[in-house]
C-alpha cells in the first residue's frame, strides 16, 4: 500500500476513529487503526467491539493495499509531523513507512485482514435531523448520566421518539435530565438505550452545523449515526429503561423565576468554600421577593440575596451545588423557572412547553 494525504486530514481522520480504541483489551489488534485503500478510497477504522467508527479521508492512492497500525504510537507519529504532504508505504513484511518533508518513520504493522471491521447493519428504521441539534441535546443530557458501571442502565441514556418529537433522558439516581426537539417529520415510535460514552464521543465529531443532518439508523442491538464522511455503529444497552414518568409531577406549593447568570455566578462563589471531598449543600431560604442563599464549610461561609419572583409557600430548602450547576449552564435562557413541592421532594426546573425538564432531588441539612 502507498497513499499520500496532507497532514492535516491525516490527524483529522486518526482523531476520529481513536474515540473507538479501547484503553484495555485482549486483543492486540483492537489497539489498532485500519487504513483501507483498496476500494477506491481511503477509509480509517477502528473498534473495541462495543463501538466501531469509520471514516474517509481525502488522499490520493498509488499503490492499494490495508494495514492495520498500534493506535497510540501512530497517533503521537502524525501529531508531531510537520503541516505538509504525508507518504504512508507499506511493504510485504507490513513495515510501514511514513515520510514527512525530513522526518521518516519506519513502524511495525499488522495484517488488515485480521482487523475486526463494523458490523454489517441492516439499515431499516431511520431518523435524520441537525447535526447541531443533535450535538445540543447530548450536551444537555449527558452530564447526568452515571459513571457506575454495576448499573448499566444509569451509564446510558433513553433515546425516544414518537411521532415528530425526539426525547433524551439521562440519569444516575441523585437527578434527571430530559430533553425534547421537534423533528422535520412524523417517524415510526422508537425507544433505544444508547450508551453515554456512544453520545458523548459523536457529538465530540459532530461539528454542530446548523445546515449539515446526520442520519440515526436503529436496528435492536444497534444504532448508527453516519455524517461527514463518518460512521459510527454502537451496541446498545440492551433491558427496560426506568419508568421516570412515574417520577415527573406538575404539582407544586412554590414556584420561583429568577435570573439564570445571577444564579449562577451565586452558586459559584459560594463553590469556592467547598472542598472536593465536602458535601456542603447550598441551603436557600425563598420569601416574598428574595431568595437567601447561604453555605457554610471548613473554609468559611456565604450568605447572599438574590431577586426573585415567587408564587406560592415560602421554603427552605438544601442542594448540592454541583447539580444546581450542571443544568443551569446548559438551559439557554435568561430567566428559569424552579418548582418545588417541600424541602424533601425533588425540585423541577422546566419551560412552559418542557422543552428541557431537570429534576434535581434536595439534601438533608441541619441548622447550624
Amino acid at each position: 500500500m502507498k497513499i499520500i494525504c496532507q497532514k492535516e486530514d491525516l490527524q483529522k481522520g486518526v482523531s476520529i476513529v481513536s474515540k473507538a480504541v479501547p484503553a484495555k483489551t485482549t486483543m492486540p489488534i483492537l489497539e489498532c487503526i485500519l487504513i483501507d485503500a483498496e476500494t477506491g478510497s481511503i477509509k480509517m477504522t477502528a473498534n473495541d467491539m462495543e463501538l466501531g467508527i469509520e471514516t474517509t479521508i481525502t488522499g490520493m492512492i498509488e499503490v492499494p493495499g490495508k494495514i492495520a497500525l498500534e493506535a497510540k504510537v501512530f497517533s503521537e507519529i502524525v501529531r508531531r509531523l510537520p503541516d505538509n504532504a504525508v507518504t504512508i508505504e507499506t511493504d510485504e513484511n507490513y513495515t510501514t513507512t511514513i515520510v514527512c518533508e525530513k522526518a521518516k518513520f519506519a513502524i511495525p504493522g499488522k495484517a488488515g485482514d485480521d482487523f475486526a471491521y463494523l458490523p454489517q447493519v441492516e439499515k431499516n428504521q431511520n431518523i435524520s435531523l441537525s447535526q447541531f441539534t443533535l450535538k445540543e441535546i447530548i450536551r444537555q443530557t449527558i452530564f447526568s448520566i452515571s459513571d457506575n458501571e454495576n448499573n448499566k442502565m444509569m451509564s446510558g441514556e433513553l433515546m425516544e421518539i414518537e411521532k415528530d418529537t425526539l426525547k433524551l433522558v439521562s440519569l444516575d439516581g441523585h437527578r434527571i435530565s430530559i430533553r425534547k426537539v421537534r423533528l422535520k417529520e412524523e417517524y415510526d415510535p422508537i425507544k433505544v438505550v444508547i450508551p453515554g460514552k456512544t453520545l458523548s464521543d459523536v457529538s465530540k465529531i459532530l461539528t454542530g452545523d446548523n445546515d449539515s443532518e446526520v442520519e440515526l439508523f436503529f436496528t435492536n442491538n444497534h444504532i448508527i449515526f453516519e455524517f461527514d464522511q463518518t460512521t459510527v455503529v454502537s451496541r446498545l444497552i440492551e433491558g427496560e429503561y426506568f419508568r421516570i414518568n412515574q417520577m415527573l409531577n406538575s404539582d407544586y406549593e412554590t414556584k420561583l423565576v429568577i435570573n439564570k447568570k445571577e444564579f449562577l455566578n451565586c452558586i459559584d462563589r459560594a463553590t469556592l468554600l467547598v472542598k472536593e471531598s465536602d458535601k456542603k449543600p447550598l441551603i436557600l431560604t425563598i420569601t416574598d421577593s428574595n431568595m437567601a442563599v447561604k453555605l457554610n464549610s471548613s473554609l468559611g461561609s456565604l450568605n447572599e440575596d438574590i431577586a426573585v419572583e415567587k408564587n406560592g409557600k415560602d421554603i427552605k430548602i438544601g442542594f448540592n451545588p454541583k447539580f444546581l450547576t450542571d443544568a443551569l449552564r446548559v438551559i439557554d435562557e435568561e430567566m428559569v423557572t424552579l418548582y418545588m413541592v417541600n424541602p424533601k421532594a425533588p425540585c423541577f426546573i422546566r419551560d412552559e412547553e418542557e422543552s428541557y425538564i431537570y429534576l434535581i432531588l434536595p439534601v438533608n441539612f441541619t441548622e447550624e
